[in-house]
């Protein structure tokens, strides 16, 4: 590898006419997201010292596609357009975007800045409307380039030379009913993925390069470059990097997945780690992720058990599908289904000193098994909301846990409509789902008005969520009333049940939209914020806590309302408490629906609520 910096080429900028294109709403002030302690646990925190939530979605699987050039967007008004349409529709403040090694460097010995352009006028399309981006290098099966043009799967990532200096067999899955059985069984991606983790040098056209450290250095020309143009604005809203896609071994030598994960996985990390501090990025951390299969009920291997403390400058950084509902399990979801799973990642991340981040999570929107997946999400989000199920909260609130950030997969505007020549093949041309592997994940699709549309019922991905608490969270719940089917379709049945012993409160909560947060106040004295989903209008939003209880958001005072920041349509409820002033409580009601409630039952509602609070959080 050595000298090969000195012959990276630079190719013609397009920056300027990129962003002559790029039209969009002032940024706002923003600095790093970055990692604290927090009791027993680690949390995300921002410049004002507030517990940060991050929820959002990968943008997308259309980095794997050639006929996207391999970035997410074909232009940047079509990134524009999606993340205006994110904003509004979910509220989401952050997206794990994609980008592609293939992309970045084409050849050993050059640099694409003009793929780089493109994708930095997309990050600021995000950016420039309050949401925040995890840059994810992302690669499945190794590279799309293993794979030829009869085969049945395909993979994204290593660029064309280092396959063709790799020298790799004809590769071959057997009988797979998964893509992702080809890292388990096919001798040519896996021979591929086990050189990289080795550093094989390999003989290019440029020379011997080593294979790691040939993406290292890829990677810090881009984080360099990235912080170069990215305004300073856009750039602190960059929270971090992922640097490899779901790591998967190649090859265990014998050993345990622990222990390859502490002998070939850490010292990865610990190179990319330095790579992001020559190039700038000292202040956001890594999202380092375990082994793929850590977590998924079949062929686990891994989970970071034996690399030690992994600190404030790396965040835990995990998947999550359900193996067994995605293969053999027939069964629905329910409440508290995923809460285990869902504190497994939580406990991992307290055992590794720093905070937990699930960066996909999700399951297929069409094709057998897909009748499930309105309440598989469902109740993924429940439980990361909180680790308990609804029926229990009310009684264990503080066993929930701290509410996990996320990105689900995936939102992808042009699903369904895609024209993919499968590893290059015109007889193989893929236009459905997300045009990869037959799947289909992405909760967005555009109209044929061009207009971009929700798949899923908005309750599930417009969620109320503390995106900015000052101060500590000391529990949180959610119920969203979300229905079983599509298009408002099947059963709607609430999970999170308020207890008989609270009559008023139980009466003011049925069969409606609610959450509760409980809070210990920092020492700031900044907001603490939620944000609200469409279908709590201000208007008719009810709040009962010990700093105000009303019907209808006001535009100031201790509970007020206001625009999310880069929104034409989304809202933040706000809470200004005085700093160090103790613990609050607030119950928010959807009461759009049903008889308004009177300032008696509001009343009463509240005194069952302090009450509630006195008992299960007596010494907070």
């Amino acid at each position: 590898m050595t000298g090969l910096s000195g012959r990276l080429l630079r190719t013609a900028t397009a920056a300027s006419l990129v962003a002559a294109a790029l039209v969009a709403a002032p940024a706002p002030a923003r600095a790093d997201v970055t990692v604290s302690p927090k009791q027993q646990a680690w949390v995300l925190r921002d410049a004002q010292g507030r517990e940060v939530t991050l929820r959002g979605f990968n943008v997308s699987g259309s980095t794997k596609l050639y006929e996207n050039n391999l970035l997410p967007f074909r232009s940047t008004a079509d990134a524009v357009k999606s993340a205006q349409a994110m904003r509004d529709l979910t509220g989401a403040n952050v997206v794990r975007f994609l980008i592609s090694w293939e992309g970045v460097q084409p050849a050993p010995d050059r640099i694409d800045y003009a793929y780089l352009d493109k994708a930095i006028a997309q990050i600021k399309a995000f950016t420039d409307r309050g949401i925040n981006v995890l840059l994810d290098y992302h690669q499945d099966l190794y590279s799309a380039h293993l794979f030829n043009k009869g085969s049945w799967y395909t993979g994204d990532g290593a660029p064309k030379w280092v396959i063709q200096a790799g020298g790799y067999p004809k590769e071959s899955c057997g009988i797979c009913i998964l893509w992702g059985q080809n890292m388990q069984t096919n001798g040519a991606v896996r021979q591929a993925m086990y050189d990289f983790w080795r550093d094989r040098v390999l003989t290019t056209p440029a020379g011997p390069v080593g294979v790691q450290s040939a993406y290292l250095q890829q990677a810090e020309a881009m984080m360099t470059y990235v912080k170069q143009k990215l305004p300073p604005e856009s750039f602190n809203a960059v929270i971090g990097m992922d640097p490899l896609n779901e790591p998967f071994d190649g090859g265990l030598d014998g050993k345990k997945g622990v222990d390859w994960e502490k002998t070939h996985l850490m010292p990865f990390y610990q190179r990319f780690r330095s790579a992001m501090d020559r190039a700038g990025w000292t202040s956001k951390p890594a999202y380092v992720e375990p082994l793929v299969f850590w977590n998924t009920a079949f062929f686990e291997e891994g989970g970071m058990t034996t690399v030690g403390p992994l600190g404030s400058r790396m965040v835990f950084n995990s998947h999550y599908y359900d193996g067994a509902r995605i293969t053999i399990d027939p069964s629905p979801a329910t409440d508290g289904t995923y809460a285990e799973s869902m504190n497994e990642i939580r406990q991992r991340a307290a055992s590794l000193g720093t905070a937990p981040f699930v960066s996909e999570f999700g399951h297929k929107l069409s094709g057998g098994g897909s009748d499930r997946t309105p309440w598989m999400i469902r109740s993924m989000y429940q439980s990361m909301d909180a680790g308990v199920a609804g029926k229990n909260w009310w009684s264990t609130p503080a066993s929930g846990g701290n509410v996990l950030s996320s990105t689900q997969w995936h939102w992808d505007t042009y699903s369904g409509r895609h024209r993919e020549l499968m590893n290059g093949n015109p007889d193989k041309v893929q236009t459905e789902g997300d045009a990869w592997n037959d799947e289909d994940h992405s909760v967005a699709a555009t109209d044929d008005a061009g207009a971009v549309k929700l798949r899923l019922d908005q309750r599930v991905l417009d969620r109320l969520y503390p995106s900015a608490i000052s101060g500590d969270s000391l529990a949180f719940a959610y119920e969203d009333l979300a229905r079983s089917g599509y298009g408002g379709t099947g059963r709607e049945q609430p999970w999170l049940i308020a207890p008989a012993s609270m009559p008023d409160l139980s009466a003011l909560v049925q069969n409606r939209q609610y959450g509760v947060l409980v809070w210990r106040s920092g020492s700031s004295g900044a907001p603490t914020e939620l944000h609200l989903p469409q279908s709590f209008a201000p208007a008719t939003t009810t709040v009962v806590s010990d700093l105000a209880t009303l019907t209808g958001l006001p535009g100031s005072g201790a509970v007020s309302a206001a625009p999310e920041p880069g929104s034409t349509t989304a809202k933040r409820l706000r809470f200004t408490a005085p700093p160090s002033s103790g613990v609050h409580v607030a119950l928010i009601v959807n009461t759009g629906t049903g008889t308004p409630p009177t300032a008696a039952q509001l009343t009463a509602a509240r005194t069952q609520l302090g009450s509630w609070l006195a008992q299960k959080f007596p010494t907070s």
